[in-house]
């Protein structure tokens, strides 16, 4: 942290008149200073109390933590032995399965970089990623092998006990061996030499979502990964006891990769996982392995509040603790929805970017979360500024502006990508967020909207979540998204697509009233469409670009 007077800092707020910057009011996380380590060694080298690291939800499979730490010695040296160095980089195409973090925790610790994608993804938009991120293998299971089909890649299978088994004839000769061969093998050379990984040194190369244009790699150090475990760890205090979080999220995103392949080993607890997310082995699974936390994206939220008359009976929920959701901010309606029905569970909330290793803010507590709409308060070690978009001042408290965010976990930068890069890193290491934000006299960061995201309609910055969070208070609009809608002469109006609720003969004149009545002129929706769903992303945000496709490919 850059040296400052500490009078001048608000205790309230935590922003420092002096040089406008807003610090973080919780503890710092403690930060390992010998250089020469990398993440896998560091979180491996934790003591705890834990057993058991990983269950397989579907088959019940289990690793222990002796296990787990073995299984990655071995593919590790598997791995060395076939030439994998540091730099190399690993493709790793795949559902979540407690073999996911194994080839991750040992790619990284020969100072090899891991990049993720999606098992959704097209084989073309594979092909993109292997083209910017030049793997030299890949790890994947026996039905997504096709997606690799062009790719020319040697293929470890993740699923298969031989290589002989059942890999399609066309792929048979790209397949090298299976990781169930590779972690057989007895570690045996321990005197041998590695590559000295330093912190600095690139562990991961995750793709953020491309929501704001093309998907770019975004290149995290082991010691932006340290810094990651060390908050999530402080953030839950693990170390108080064994815990046991299911993961319903997916590992080849940041924040199912940092927290559950990497942040909760080093804790000692137990992670639970579910390949893909289904709501019934969701909640049998609490019930059978007692889970503790269970951190999810919004729309499960909702799901679980909607249906809770239904659930309460028939799933014992009586060992959550917790809910962490990530993805968007939650509105009131939604909070004490939940705090209704399930008022033994505390309702927990968190804010990162793939650029910040998915940490920046969070609530830590149910009064923190009761200050409805917000995003939390500012993670440990983190900084952050609020930027005017047009003049580069930073603002005060209570003043909108771009959020900038500086720490321990703020990416090195974009893949291969130096002009994304200056126009997302400044020369003092500040990530521009993208998002519209203002923190309040207490040091609660509030989100207002996307920057890239404003409506422009006769040069007045028309926000779109505000028209949002409007229309969401009409008793017949059950979802809704806001879009820009060009037009020559004022540039852009809101044009609103709308989920009316069931039964509903909702008009798109009405719509259009129920805002004029409420908003500046130059806010009203000027265009609407009924649709039957809003397009969102896994962590429910509304893909907009989608949508401003369907509404101007009719032009």
């Amino acid at each position: 942290m850059a040296e400052v007077n500490n009078s001048s800092i608000d205790l309230r707020s935590g922003f420092c008149k002096s040089n406008s910057i807003f610090y973080s009011k919780r503890n710092p996380v403690p930060l390992p200073p010998n250089q020469n380590l990398n993440v896998t060694t560091f979180i491996s080298s934790r003591a705890h109390h834990g057993k058991i690291a990983f269950i397989d939800a579907a088959t019940g499979r289990h690793l222990t933590f002796s296990e787990l730490w073995q299984a990655v010695d071995s593919v590790a040296e598997c791995l060395s032995d076939m030439g994998i160095r540091k730099g190399h980089v690993i493709l790793l195409l795949s559902p979540n399965s407690i073999f996911f973090p194994i080839v991750c925790l040992a790619v990284m610790s020969l100072g090899a970089v891991i990049t993720t994608t999606n098992p959704l993804n097209t084989p073309g938009e594979i092909a993109k990623q292997v083209g910017d991120s030049k793997p030299v293998l890949a790890f994947t299971i026996t039905e997504l092998v096709p997606k690799l089909a062009g790719s020319n890649l040697p293929i470890v299978l993740l699923d298969n006990e031989s290589k002989t088994k059942t890999a399609p004839n066309h792929q048979a000769s790209k397949i090298v061996t299976t990781l169930q061969e590779m972690m057989r093998k007895q570690p045996e050379n321990e005197s041998r030499v590695r590559d000295r990984v330093n912190q600095d040194d690139t562990a991961t190369l995750l793709y953020s979502s491309g929501t704001t244009g093309a998907s770019k790699g975004v290149v995290t150090s082991h010691h932006n990964l340290i810094a990651m475990v060390q908050t999530i760890v402080g953030r839950f205090k693990l170390e108080e006891g064994n815990h046991t979080f299911i993961c319903t999220v997916p590992m080849f995103h940041i924040y199912g990769l940092a927290t559950f392949a990497f942040g909760l080993l080093a804790s000692g607890s137990t992670v639970v996982l579910l390949s893909k997310f289904d709501m019934h082995e969701m909640l049998s699974s609490i019930a059978k392995y007692k889970a503790t936390y269970l951190p999810l994206v919004p729309p499960i939220l909702v799901a679980l509040i909607n249906g809770a008359d239904q659930i309460r009976p028939k799933y014992d929920l009586s060992s959550l603790h917790s809910v962490i959701c990530g993805g968007a901010p939650l509105s009131k309606e939604v909070i004490e929805g939940f705090v209704q029905k399930y008022p033994t569970v505390t309702i927990l909330q968190g804010y990162g970017l793939t650029e910040s290793t998915g940490i920046g803010a969070s609530t830590d507590s149910l009064e923190e979360s009761r200050r409805y709409g917000t995003a939390g308060k500012l993670s440990p070690s983190m900084e952050a500024k609020i930027v005017d978009p047009d003049s580069g001042e930073a603002l005060s408290v209570n003043r909108t502006g771009e959020l900038w965010l500086k720490g321990p976990a703020i990416m090195k930068g974009y893949f291969s990508n130096p002009e994304a890069t200056t126009s997302t890193l400044d020369s003092e290491g500040w990530l521009r967020t993208g998002d519209l934000c203002y923190i309040d006299e207490d040091g609660f960061i509030f989100v207002v909207d996307r920057l890239k995201e404003l409506i422009k309609y006769k040069g007045y910055q028309v926000p779109p979540a505000e028209l949002e969070a409007l229309l969401l208070t009409h008793p017949e609009i059950s979802d809704v998204a806001v879009i820009p809608f060009p037009d020559r002469e004022v540039g852009q109006y809101p044009m609103a697509y709308v989920v009316r609720k069931a039964g509903s003969a909702l008009s798109e004149r009405s719509v259009m009233d129920f805002v004029a009545k409420q908003v500046a002129p130059y806010k009203r929706v000027r265009k609407v469409a009924f649709v039957a769903s809003i397009p969102k992303n896994q962590s429910g945000k509304i893909l907009r670009k989608d949508l401003i496709k369907l509404a101007t490919s009719k032009l």
